[in-house]
């Protein structure tokens, strides 16, 4: 089933260096009073990003509309039931607006920083602490203290998981816990996309799924706020790429993401409603509040519907 409109929503732009309270604060602020569908920010350990979970706790008190997105939190990083206990807790401070991408991550300095085994990145290891985290949102008692490891989510069941993924057999081995995919497209390629929405509309049809919520996300920058934005997109990928040696890096930039101007955006995005995808999450590489302006004025034009 293809989505009668597609959603557009903003991630924070939290892999930026030396970013601040007051900056996360207006662009939360902003995103909350927007067009935009969701406020999304990923986890990374080690780099000098606030703590998602910490920061799910202070977006959740500054705003009071804009669904909130985890791209992604990857389990294999913390203890599932202290996991499932704040993310519970993030459900309730919001008011059931959370939904939750999980993944296994790429870098092993993040597991290596919190003393987590590499060997557990698998979607198997992935799929267990998603059935752990839950059974303790439903209330079960796993871990046989005297009382269940609460609060409870403000969902009953918790909230809607998401797996963070580009691989087809990683999305179809996850149909059975997932309720959707969190994806990312690294150079804008339609095909592959399109691929992997199919991948996770048959997959979820043969688990006997409700059919799956369809995301990705694509990292921008714009004329309108940059004199040079594909420049912008590479430096940004130089600091939030730090583990990839730095050749690598000037190898993707180029094609990397989306630069260009607003209007040249929404064409973009409308490429991506025509195939069936329900949200839109756009990963800025400035944290430059123009944007903000640019964008709200762009998408509240009129509904990206597929054509």
């Amino acid at each position: 089933m293809i989505a009668e409109r597609m959603d557009v929503g903003l991630t924070l732009p939290v892999m930026e260096p030396d970013i601040g309270p007051e900056t996360l604060r207006t662009w939360a602020a902003a995103i909350d009073s927007g067009p935009f569908s969701s406020l999304a920010f990923g986890e990374r350990i080690a780099f000098d990003n606030p703590d998602a979970l910490t920061l799910l706790g202070a977006v959740a008190a500054w705003t009071s509309r804009v669904p909130i997105t985890t791209t992604v939190i990857v389990p294999q990083l913390h203890d599932p039931v202290a996991l499932a206990k704040a993310l519970a807790t993030a459900d309730r401070l919001c008011a059931g607006r959370l939904t939750v991408g999980l993944g296994v991550g790429g870098r092993e300095e993040d597991y290596a920083a919190v003393g987590a085994d590499w060997s557990t990145r698998r979607i198997a290891d992935l799929a267990e602490r998603a059935s752990t985290m839950r059974r303790v949102w439903s209330g079960e008692n796993v871990t046989g203290s005297t009382l269940p490891v609460g609060p409870p989510p403000y969902r009953p069941g918790g909230p809607p998981l998401l797996v963070g993924t580009h691989g087809p057999r990683t999305l179809a081995a996850a149909a059975e816990w997932a309720d959707g995919l969190a994806g990312m497209s690294l150079d804008l390629d339609l095909a592959a996309t399109a691929e992997l929405f199919d991948v996770a509309r048959k997959a979820w049809a043969e688990a006997g799924r409700p059919a799956p919520r369809l995301t990705t996300s694509f990292w921008f920058a714009l004329a309108e706020t940059s004199p040079d934005p594909r420049a912008q997109i590479h430096r940004h990928l130089r600091h939030y790429m730090n583990w990839i040696p730095a050749a690598f890096v000037d190898a993707l930039a180029p094609t990397a993401g989306f630069a260009g101007t607003v209007e040249q955006l929404r064409a973009t995005l409308q490429d991506f409603a025509d195939l069936g995808a329900d949200e839109v999450q756009l990963i800025p590489t400035s944290d430059d509040p123009r944007q903000l302006e640019v964008l709200s004025a762009a998408l509240a034009d009129a509904p990206l519907t597929p054509r």
